[in-house]
């Protein structure tokens, strides 16, 4: 299923996040030392920004698959949009998790989780929650909400959150379907599509964190392919169709 993933979407990203218990450092050598590592592994990302609270390393917004690593006090995050494969995709995130304990002296004590989000992008125009509200529950009793006289969807977001037994303890999945306000004029924006998949308090030893990203990935696209795409994309995409997005 990967291979069509960008076929089905506008944009296709995957996203890692490793929050901790306590502040990461932010000193000049060691983040600089921690983006030159990165950099030399992933050539592209040559952009070294500073935002709010955050330092951010990326690749030109031009490029495909388009690359950045950022760092906050609480989290070190991740992403690729539009790789060609999952596995590239991947890549970085391995790369950060195998560098970024040393780097940022962070211990398997510190970690609270670790985050996998796939995300899907349908650019669309109109009102997007009333898109997503016939795409989701026109058929089910929720349907009866549409019905309601002079009634207009204006927040319609679902989101489900699941503990998954037997896969590994503390591990969770969420759906969520984010919508936005489409402006009167110029491109419109995406509705987006997300599976996010949680591994709680890893344990361990941070040179296992690799593995943990193994684990959540397999999980992640059987859930993908059997959930996501037949029973939220597939249905959010066809209703654009037909309402003219």
């Amino acid at each position: 299923m990967e291979a069509i993933y960008k076929a089905l979407c506008s944009d296709f990203y995957v996203n890692q996040k490793v929050s901790v218990k306590l502040d990461l450092p932010s000193t000049r050598e060691t983040v600089l030392d921690l983006f030159e590592r990165v950099r030399r592994a992933f050539p592209g990302m040559q952009s070294f920004r500073r935002y709010e609270e955050e330092l951010a390393l990326e690749s030109d917004s031009s490029d495909i698959p388009h690359r950045w690593l950022a760092i906050r006090p609480g989290h070190i995050r991740s992403g690729v949009v539009n790789a060609d494969t999952l596995e590239d995709a991947y890549g970085l995130h391995r790369c950060v998790l195998e560098v970024a304990p040393y780097f940022l002296s962070i211990s398997s004590l510190d970690i609270e989780f670790v985050e996998l989000l796939f995300g899907f992008d349908l650019h669309a125009a109109g009102n997007h929650d009333a898109i997503v509200a016939a795409a989701l529950v026109c058929e089910s009793p929720l349907g009866a909400l549409l019905e309601i006289d002079g009634a207009t969807p204006v927040d319609f977001q679902p989101l489900f959150g699941f503990r998954l037994g037997g896969v590994g303890q503390g591990m969770e999945a969420h759906f969520e379907v984010k919508t936005r306000r489409t402006p009167d004029e110029g491109k419109p924006d995406p509705i987006s599509i997300y599976l996010t998949m949680r591994q709680f308090d890893p344990g361990g030893n941070v040179e296992d964190l690799p593995t943990v990203l193994t684990r959540l990935a397999a999980e992640g696209q059987r859930l993908v392919d059997s959930t996501l795409v037949p029973s939220l994309l597939t249905p959010i995409r066809s209703a654009i169709a037909t309402m003219g997005g």
